[in-house]
């Protein structure tokens, strides 16, 4: 299979935002052709929660799970903290007081 270049995927996820009334944001501007992707939701409640891309080993398919969720402050520390190691990664920030992100939208699930 053959995977999308980074920055494709993220202009077409804030495309499909920007569709749906969804603000978003990027934070951080990885690598345009292999990036990886970290989606904060934040809630606008104080609460936030980072998404990243991660493998169902049985599977092999790739889904979006949940690296931190908590309070804002607790996910801007742990995408801090991937952004120390990874120089090359991409962060959008997506802002929905229900809760909404489209990540398993057909065509988003699959992710970059």
């Amino acid at each position: 299979m053959t995977r999308l270049a980074t920055a494709f995927w993220v202009h077409a996820y804030l495309a499909r935002l920007e569709q749906a009334a969804i603000p978003a944001f990027v934070t951080a501007h990885g690598d345009d052709t292999a990036g990886a992707v970290l989606i904060k939701l934040n809630t606008l409640d104080g609460q936030a929660r980072v998404y990243q891309r991660g493998f169902d080993l049985q599977s092999g398919a790739r889904q979006w799970v949940v690296l931190s969720e908590g309070d804002e402050a607790a996910a801007d520390a742990a995408i801090a903290r991937q952004r120390q190691f990874d120089p090359d990664l991409w962060v959008i920030e997506v802002e929905d007081r229900r809760g909404r992100h489209m990540l398993d939208d057909e065509g988003l699930a699959g992710g970059a």
